[in-house]
């Protein structure tokens, strides 16, 4: 239980950190990988990827992620 809340916190203070990036890759724990600009709101812990080339709007949860890269 341990290691899937450092997991959670790793990736909620990824998320913090990537709020200004122009562009992220999110790794979800179902398999799918999605480019995009991002939107968090850290007081939900949810936030929205949007890929405006792919008109795609995805909303996650911080517990739906198991990496991201900037």
């Amino acid at each position: 239980m341990k290691s899937r809340t450092s997991d959670s916190q790793r990736i909620y203070d990824l998320l913090l950190g990537a709020r200004t990036a122009d562009k992220v890759t999110l790794y979800f724990k179902d398999g799918r990988v999605l480019h995009g600009a991002l939107i968090f709101n850290q007081f939900k812990g949810t936030g929205r990827l949007i890929n405006i080339d792919q008109e795609l709007s995805v909303d996650f949860s911080v517990d739906e992620l198991r990496d991201l890269k900037l």
